[in-house]
């Protein structure tokens, strides 16, 4: 069967995506104009109209005008099924849709009574067979919201080829935090916890990989145990940090999936982060990694009493590690498993899918 993997108005970086395409289900064939999809860069592109984009996407976001993220596929090859990725179709053929959250199906007015009627009618459609929710916190999120397509909605999670790799080995325990946005995935409090960690502990060092303020790398410049860098080719993080890390001490804040947290898993790395959207659906207390609890969801505590108490959470897990390596080992080989078999396995992502296309290009 060929499949059209349509992209919405912004092309995604999303490994999810070049996941698809580099390990297809048997017997699937994708046809796709994009070739950038998965590459993961700093540099900006000067590309007209990527700037009026960027420049267009913050205020349409927040306005109440109801525009869904819909997109209309046009191709001359032949396809038997349409794949949207997080956006909707326009089209009056066959077409699945994954979202890894909800607020993906809207560019705009998501909120309003006529944006939620909008989305309603057009997941309705006959044409739409089936919503590939990430998450099973996101399946549940569409359902809430819309319970007339409670059929339609199914989890199909992320699937990642597990690395072949050799851990490099260390008398150092090695903390690791990345993340391209400082502030939204947590960075101040991850900075914080590990120059504790590795000003307390002899044997702990720590890697950071970020765009860090200015003011506030000068701050933690002094603790010669922490490295910075900026963000690396997605090859060499792969190749040249995970297998060097034993700890990721990752918040995330804002994220509604967190790749990091899936690549962590696949080299062994058991995590530290802090509860947030579908944390619980990719993390499994005390198996592979601590979640610690949080009050507000959706802030990201710079300053606050609150935040004090993260970071101090964040020690306390990462201590609990630190200080007992068998419960790391143990911790590291049931991360592994997760890839390898588990729920992120490639294998289980294909299975899973490949039933969906099967039922939705038969119908």
């Amino acid at each position: 069967m060929k499949v059209y993997l349509q992209y919405p108005w912004k092309v995604s970086d999303s490994q999810y995506y070049k996941s698809l395409l580099d390990n297809p289900p048997e017997g699937i064939e994708y046809l796709s104009q994009k070739t950038d999809v998965g590459t993961i860069t700093n540099k900006r592109k000067l590309n007209f109209l990527n700037f009026v984009k960027r420049c267009a996407r913050t205020p349409l976001e927040k306005s109440k005008i109801p525009l869904l993220n819909k997109k209309k596929t046009e191709s001359e090859d032949y396809y038997g099924l349409i794949h949207c990725a997080h956006c909707l179709s326009s089209n009056n053929t066959p077409w699945v849709a994954d979202f890894e959250a909800m607020w993906q199906m809207w560019l705009s007015g998501r909120d309003t009574n006529i944006g939620k009627m909008k989305a309603l009618k057009v997941l309705q459609d006959f044409n739409c067979k089936k919503i590939l929710a990430w998450t099973d916190t996101t399946k549940k999120e569409i359902i809430k919201t819309f319970p007339e397509i409670k059929e339609k909605v199914t989890v199909v999670p992320y699937g990642m080829v597990s690395p072949k790799f050799k851990k490099v080995k260390s008398k150092k325990i090695r903390l690791l935090f990345i993340g391209r946005y400082f502030k939204e995935k947590g960075g101040l409090h991850a900075l914080q916890a590990m120059d504790w960690l590795t000003k307390t502990y002899d044997n702990v060092e720590a890697l950071f990989i970020s765009e860090v303020p200015k003011k506030i790398l000068e701050e933690y410049t002094g603790n010669k145990n922490i490295k910075f860098k900026k963000l690396l080719p997605y090859k060499d993080v792969l190749e040249k940090v995970y297998p060097r890390t034993d700890i990721l001490i990752y918040p995330g804040y804002s994220d509604t999936f967190g790749f990091a947290f899936v690549e962590a898993l696949a080299f062994g790395i058991p995590i530290v982060t802090v509860e947030g959207y579908a944390r619980k659906d990719i993390i499994t207390e005390g198996k592979t990694g601590y979640i610690i609890k949080r009050k507000k969801a959706r802030e990201w505590y710079p300053d606050s009493e609150e935040g004090l108490e993260i970071v101090t959470q964040i020690i306390n897990k990462a201590t609990i590690l630190i200080e007992d390596k068998k419960s790391m080992e143990k911790m590291s080989k049931n991360c592994i498993k997760e890839v390898k078999t588990g729920k992120f396995s490639i294998e289980n992502r294909n299975k899973k899918l490949l039933g969906v296309y099967n039922e939705a290009g038969n119908i």
